[in-house]
């Protein structure tokens, strides 16, 4: 995508002279540049420019608007606990005018970022440690707004992680069978709904009040975690677009599904496919240490299941947009999605053979 990079500095005011703008980080869904000034101080000084996706985030404002208050509740946080706020959570920048976000001519939402420098984010579990790392981080996220008000935030995507109302779809989807695809796919459609408990259980558990609405991330992928390039420590959690009220089970299985999976996610050979539950222990000890008591008994207890939970939930999504054509995930080959479908499930099947060993380890933990 083009940018009018004057027209959007010419709306802020940064000190000293643009020296470059380029692309920066992995990202899928948002546009992200990298902004670099020469300033009259040694070092040139650097920040993260963003356009919002309005496809994915129909609601922009609302997007930032739980932003500032999630980033602003942090750093009171973590002032408090006497940490250094300016690398440990993002920061929106101000327009000249004090608005969060600038709207260019174009009606395009962007928003700027200070840049977090000498760490560096990972798109895979290189070492066990960096994914314990990532466990500390997302864990310690959740401990500091364990107070802040969940409900108050807005739902940047409505029903994400609704498993019962996308299980819902799910049967639609099969019962239109809109390309023809059914047919093909029945021991992956009996998969699903042989489980339909999973689906439920913890829409039902949050309406009889047995677990919190916490505030919770949602994406919580370890190339989302910053880690110090001296210490090798975590330090910041990025990509705030989809925090929202939820459950913090969602947000630890959601990490299991992507980092404890011995292969890639579109593997056509499942046997390479199995839950590690050496990086499930990993993983689960650096969440623990990060929440630090803030957890009730019974999401600890339920962490097992929302691993099962998200994965099944991510697969089901696969399955269902193979049924319809393949319109929302990406796809670079043909059937693709059926075979990332595949590999959840049988991360599924595979955590449902050590469901004992998950909870033991768990409880080894608290």
């Amino acid at each position: 995508m083009d940018i009018n990079v004057k027209e959007i500095m010419d709306n802020y005011n940064f000190e000293g002279t643009l020296e470059s703008c380029k692309p920066y980080g992995s990202g899928h869904i948002n546009d992200t540049y990298l902004l670099t000034f020469n300033t009259s101080h040694p070092k040139p000084c650097n920040v993260v420019l963003q356009r919002i996706n309005k496809n994915v985030f129909t609601k922009p404002v609302e997007v930032m608007e739980n932003i500032l208050g999630v980033t602003s509740y942090l750093r009171e946080q973590i002032m408090k606990e006497g940490g250094d706020w300016e690398r440990e959570t993002l920061s929106v920048i101000p327009t000249a005018s004090g608005k969060p976000y600038y709207i260019d001519s174009e009606g395009e939402y962007w928003r700027v970022y200070n840049y977090i420098s000498d760490a560096t984010s990972y798109n895979q579990v290189e070492k066990p440690e960096d994914f314990y790392e990532s466990g500390v981080a997302f864990g310690h996220f959740q401990r500091l707004l364990a107070d802040y008000p969940a409900h108050t935030l807005h739902e940047t995507i409505p029903g994400f992680h609704d498993t019962k109302a996308r299980f819902l779809k799910f049967k639609e989807v099969v019962e239109r069978d809109v390309c023809g695809r059914v047919a093909l796919v029945q021991p992956e459609i009996d998969f699903v709904l042989e489980r339909q408990e999973v689906a439920e259980i913890f829409g039902e558990l949050l309406e009889g009040g047995e677990i919190p609405l916490r505030v919770t991330h949602n994406d919580t992928k370890l190339n989302n975690v910053m880690i110090d390039n001296k210490t090798g420590k975590a330090i910041c959690v990025v990509d705030l677009d989809t925090v929202m009220p939820g459950l913090a089970m969602n947000d630890f299985g959601d990490s299991i599904r992507f980092g404890a999976s011995t292969g890639t996610e579109d593997e056509q050979d499942l046997s390479k496919i199995s839950c590690d539950l050496e990086l499930f222990k990993c993983y689960a000890r650096g969440f623990m240490k990060g929440c630090n008591g803030s957890l009730t008994q019974k999401e600890i207890e339920l962490l097992p299941m929302g691993a099962k939970v998200m994965t099944f939930e991510c697969g089901m999504r696969f399955l269902t947009d193979y049924l319809e054509g393949d319109q929302y995930f990406k796809s670079y080959r043909e059937d693709q999605n059926l075979d990332r479908c595949r590999t959840q499930f049988k991360l599924v099947a595979d955590m449902e053979e050590k469901w004992d060993e998950m909870h033991s380890i768990i409880r080894d933990l608290t």
